[in-house]
């Protein structure tokens, strides 16, 4: 049976790694913080619609602290911008030829995978989930958790994807090998470009128009550079009616970035998200007004430790 080490125990690092951990595979935890603290103590609170789980997960502080033998696979689950320093703490500790599978949102953390692990994998993250607060994770989807799509990079299916793919189909999750891994990725990317206009922009009719302005631009970039995306349609048709997510959880109104701002951690992932739009329009001589705009606005909120979703989106319309 293969194990998993799961390098990053947040909202989607967490629940997947319970799920694993629920389905009687091997798995540890790499954690850190008081969020490691609390896991050592107490073990991993796990919320879901139907009811509270806490299981007692294998947790360790960094890849060094665990033992490297026999089949283990990789999930690295850190935000991107974290991706460097954890990828720096992995090469030193586990086998080169050890399969790492970026369960990341973002487009730019398999190649960065690729330049220290020949067995590079990624996955289509499509996991409502949420983490606010040390030792707890939530799960907001039932029956089915998520859907969680697995491919090669830069692309191609093998036998590690085919077993990954059964093993979290094992965990509850919604699961298939795809060789065209990184399309559904960019199209993910579209989606989350939204991430940072929901934690810094109050809603309102001036932020739902700035959402289909970066989004606009996200299509036109990735169009202009060239690059394989899934249409909606496509993407619409695999969700289906999949991901049911019953009761807004009180605690989280938002995504990721918005739990991030809420938290007041000062840090966030929108230069990976927002931030590769802009990436790419520069590139491929793309205006993106919208978007770098938002990605200014976010980190201007996030190093100001301001209150989530606080920004008038107006006064950002004004300037475009």
């Amino acid at each position: 049976m293969t194990r998993y080490v799961v390098l990053g125990a947040g909202a989607v690092g967490g629940v997947v790694g319970a799920r694993l951990e629920l389905a009687g595979f091997d798995v540890s935890l790499v954690a850190r913080g008081e969020h490691l603290a609390r896991l050592r103590a107490d073990g991993l609170t796990l919320e879901t619609p139907v009811g509270t789980e806490v299981l007692e997960v294998h947790v360790a502080a960094r890849p060094g602290d665990l033992a490297w033998a026999g089949s283990t696979v990789v999930l690295l689950a850190v935000k991107s911008q974290q991706t460097a320093a954890a990828l720096d703490d992995l090469a030193a500790h586990a086998p080169p030829e050890t399969p790492v599978v970026c369960l990341q949102n973002g487009v730019a953390n398999e190649a960065a995978v690729l330049r220290r692990f020949e067995n590079t994998y990624g996955i289509c993250v499509m996991l409502p989930s949420g983490h606010l607060a040390p030792g707890r994770v939530v799960q907001r989807c039932h029956p089915v958790p998520g859907i969680l799509d697995v491919g090669r990079y830069p692309g191609g299916v093998d036998d590690t994807c085919e077993q990954v793919s059964e093993d979290l189909r094992r965990a509850g999750f919604a699961s298939v090998p795809r060789p065209d891994i990184m399309a559904w990725k960019h199209r993910k990317l579209l989606m989350n470009l939204g991430n940072a206009v929901q934690a810094t922009f109050a809603p309102g009719d001036a932020t739902d128009r700035l959402l289909e302005l970066v989004r606009d631009e996200g299509e036109a970039v990735l169009a202009a550079a060239g690059i394989p995306v899934v249409s909606v349609e496509q993407d619409r048709e695999r969700r289906g009616d999949l991901l049911q997510s019953g009761e807004r959880h009180p605690d989280i109104r938002g995504g990721s970035t918005w739990q991030s701002v809420a938290r007041g951690t000062g840090d966030v992932e929108t230069d990976y998200l927002t931030g590769e739009v802009v990436l790419l329009g520069r590139l491929n001589g793309v205006p993106t007004p919208a978007n770098v705009a938002v990605q200014e606005a976010t980190r201007r909120l996030v190093a100001a430790r301001g209150p989530v979703a606080s920004l008038d989106a107006a006064e950002v319309l004004a300037t475009l």
